[in-house]
């Protein structure tokens, strides 16, 4: 495969350098003149500074200049915005605070992310590689007036270049350290009158892993195996008529990432667990824990191939690589029609396929605590219409917008050393004194005890999902005065889900704790009713209501009016002062979770965020200085959280809810300086409050307790960046640009509860760049990541067992060489 891969990268790249430069003007493609920034945040070309909105725009030179090639990397130049991972490999993006910190590839974020205004409804949908970017907005605040979806915290779009009049190309080259080999270019021009083309190519590897086993250093994690392809064309058929075409595939084969086991739960710790767990850990693991707490991010572990891979009794094992075998592909179609002088009318269609197939282990730790082989699909059609113009001093856009996804997200689990299952093993034995329960009538199945002792090993979780949503909306600004701008957005939406889903068996592997434990909990040992015996690979989620294992079926049929009003006053040419107040909704979902009780998978409501907002953006000294500040208030209803209800036989189970009212608020600057032709500084920072506010939940123990006054998972109280990027002229043919980031993030809470295993301690990071260009058309640059080599983890998550980490990478560096035809 990879041999292919060479052949078409080389066939790519010779393709760039023989195509024939087309004789035509030059496209108006700049998106910065003298400082200013263009934008498209309200769907129409704007000057950055002309928008009473909190955004931030990155342009192309400054994502090339920090290898902003992963969606993670975002955070280096906007610090508003993080990234964690959860232990299925799932991103969880939160900006401002605002957050939702689910494990699922079905699951919406609060953040939405959108490629040419398409949306990328699923965060599992940005993991392939990002390329041939003209720019990225980030729009903070509740987002719904004007996207095709709603979102709480704000929206990400990626905006690609496109084609080009005239004859465009480039390569590039790229090794670095974990011998590090990846390939970028694209070619671009007219193809005839009226038509023109691009098409980018992306390709990452890593041979060497970054991660090295704990228990057997000659075992390595963190390969890096990715391609992408985009083809786009512009067709301007006649007058007034333009079409935007494209079709985006990549494919993700990399190693998923290991965890580093720091700790047990409150239920499984050795010395201090809450529940009869914590006497069944695996012989050695709490030495195993206290001998190898990590201290540098490539110490990590996980279970012996070898001994996974085999069936052993019931329990079938789980062969393969530890690695992603992901792929998508996605169509836009943009059709633009002027119907008047001043009035034109937009179609957006667009479908989207993500097929994940992955094998990952979450143990941290040698042992088999806890491995999942995922295997999901997304499917996602999207259509919007609308239509815009001007009259007078009003600019004004109305339209509809209907989406359809079919998801199927399931996984299987394995288990086997897991505390908790080993516990359940043994239940049969000792739970009632003097009685051994394969000897009662709850074992109509026959079982052994060499069944038992095999028993739950491994299940399946699965969830299908089919959603639909549709909404109308409207969106007008109009100049009241000279100075005054009162900008208006409203959108009604109806979202639909049909869920289906449980835990189930696997070829037998549940059917003796299943039948005999879980029975005689659920019946209180026979003085109820006894639940009827589930049969191989039937669902083993029980319904306390129907007193009954099988799926959970629900609907989730909701709507809302999302709107934003904001007043813009702009006392001269350099400033602008705006005051806005808009209100977000978040759709209502339905978890799949490892489900022993059907209220596991029951759905979380619809959440509402209003925010209140004040700004000032002012372009200072000459156009030397740009100053933007905002601040913000979040009144924050039902908001989304993955939590834990109590459990008789688990202590703590996993499920989401939502916290009735909370609140968030802070206060945001940035500022750039341009001291010289080609030099600009940028500093950006975020001091955030946030709040839960007398919420009575589940703890990790399984108790009850009041999280009031509990600050939001993964929200800093501070978070910052400076970059300084240049270009320069060192001769008359020679130029000398890079970049320098360093980005500053407080500590966080990963749980509501104020335990220090669960935190994200603080951290620094610096990266950085330094490069020659010739106007000759060849440039390299010299580059690292993580420069000092910190070690900091993003995320910390349980697997009912262990606490783990995931770390970031270590410090990478590299070489780039390339050349623009």
């Amino acid at each position: 495969m990879k041999a292919y891969r060479l052949f078409l990268l080389a066939g790519t790249a010779a393709s760039l350098t023989v195509a024939p430069p087309a004789l035509a003007d030059e496209a108006e493609t700049a998106a910065r003149t003298d400082g200013e920034i263009i934008v498209t945040a309200q769907r129409r070309a704007e000057s950055l500074n002309d928008i009473g909105m909190a955004v931030q725009a990155v342009d192309a030179a400054t994502l090339e200049s920090l290898r902003v090639t992963d969606v993670r990397d975002l955070t280096a130049v906007a610090p508003s915005f993080t990234v964690s991972q959860s232990y299925q490999g799932v991103p969880t993006y939160t900006l401002r605070g605002i957050g939702f910190n689910t494990i699922n590839l079905s699951a919406t974020s609060t953040v939405g992310t959108y490629v040419d205004e398409v949306a990328y409804a699923y965060p599992i949908m940005n993991t392939g590689p990002i390329m041939d970017l003209e720019r990225v907005e980030v729009l903070k605040g509740p987002q719904g007036t004007l996207y095709g979806r709603n979102t709480t915290a704000g929206l990400i779009n990626f905006i690609t270049a496109k084609p080009t009049d005239h004859f465009d190309a480039g390569v590039t080259a790229e090794l670095g350290n974990y011998r590090t080999y990846n390939f970028a270019g694209h070619v671009s021009g007219p193809l005839g009158e009226g038509v023109a083309a691009r098409i980018a190519v992306r390709s990452e590897n890593s041979d060497k892993g970054w991660q090295v086993s704990n228990s057997r250093p000659g075992e390595r994690l963190g390969k890096v195996d990715k391609l992408g392809i985009r083809g786009s064309l512009a067709i301007d058929p006649g007058p007034g008529t333009s079409i935007d075409l494209s079709v985006t595939w990549w494919q993700n084969k990399s190693d998923t990432v290991a965890g580093q086991g720091i700790g047990f739960t409150p239920a499984t710790d050795p010395v201090t667990g809450t529940s009869a767990s914590h006497l069944f850990n695996a012989p050695g693991l709490a030495d195993y824990i206290a001998g190898n707490f990590p201290t540098r991010a490539s110490q990590a572990d996980w279970a012996p191939e070898a001994g996974r891979s085999a069936d052993v009794g019931r329990g079938a094992g789980l062969p393969g690589d530890l690695a992603e075998d992901n792929r998508f592909w996605g169509l836009k179609l943009r059709v633009d029609q002027d119907v008047a002088d001043a009035v034109k009318f937009v179609s957006l269609t667009s479908y989207n396929d993500f097929q994940r197939k992955a094998l990952s282990d979450w143990s941290g730790a040698p042992y088999e605590i806890l491995l999942q082989k995922a295997d999901g699909r997304i499917k996602s059609f999207a259509q919007e219409i609308h239509f815009e113009g001007e009259a007078g001093t009003l600019n004004w856009l109305v339209g509809a917008y209907y989406g359809h996804d079919k998801i199927v997200d399931s996984n299987r689990t394995m288990l086997g050393d897991n505390a908790n299952s080993r516990f359940i093993r043994a239940v049969p034995y000792i739970l009632v004194p003097g009685v051994n329960l394969l000897d009662t009538p709850f074992n109509s199945g026959g079982y052994t005890a060499a069944d038992m002792a095999t028993a739950f090993r491994t299940y399946e979780d699965i969830g299908t999902m089919n959603t639909r949503t549709w909404s109308v909306f409207g969106n007008a600004d109009a100049e009241l005065t000279d100075q005054l701008k009162l900008t208006v957005g409203l959108r009604y939406t109806e979202d639909k889900q049909d869920y289906v889903g449980c835990s189930r068996d696997y070829k037998g592997s549940m059917l003796p704790n299943v039948n005999i434990v879980n029975r005689f909990l659920f019946s209180a040992g026979g003085t109820l009713p006894i639940p009827a015996p589930i049969v191989e690979g039937q669902c083993n989620t029980f319904d306390d209501a129907t007193n009954s294992f099988g799926p959970v079926v629900s609907t989730l049929d909701e709507n809302n009016l999302a709107w934003r009003v904001v007043l813009d006053w702009s006392p001269n040419d350099d400033t602008l002062v705006y005051a806005s107040v808009s209100r977000g909704y978040k759709s209502g979902t339905s978890p799949v979770n490892a489900a022993s009780k059907a209220r596991q998978n029951a759905p979380v409501t619809q959440e509402k965020l209003t925010a209140y907002e004040l700004g000032l953006k002012a372009t200072l000294a000459d156009r030397l200085l740009q100053a933007n500040f905002a601040a913000f208030y979040y009144d924050y209803k039902d908001k989304q959280i993955s939590t834990y209800f109590a459990d008789p036989i688990y202590t703590a189970l996993s499920r989401l809810d939502n916290v009735p009212k909370s609140r968030a608020y802070g206060f945001e600057g940035e500022l750039t300086l341009r001291p010289a032709q080609g030099v600009t500084i940028a500093a950006n920072g975020l001091w955030l409050k946030t709040r839960v506010i007398d919420y009575v939940g589940t703890n990790a123990a399984g108790q009850p307790e009041n999280f009031d006054g509990a600050e939001f998972i993964y929200s800093p109280r501070f978070q910052g960046s400076i970059v300084a990027a240049y270009d320069t002229p060192v001769t008359d043919t020679l130029s000398a640009n890079g970049a320098v980031s360093l980005r500053y993030q407080g500590k966080a809470n990963t749980i509501f509860e104020d335990d220090p295993l669960y935190k994200v301690d603080s951290y620094a990071v610096v990266n950085a760049s330094l490069g020659l260009k010739s106007q000759a058309g060849w440039s390299l640059s010299l580059w690292s990541k993580n420069l000092f080599n910190k070690y900091y983890w993003s995320a910390v998550a349980s697997n009912a067992n262990v606490v783990v980490r995931f770390a970031n990478q270590p410090r990478t560096f590299g070489l780039t060489l390339g050349y623009d035809f």
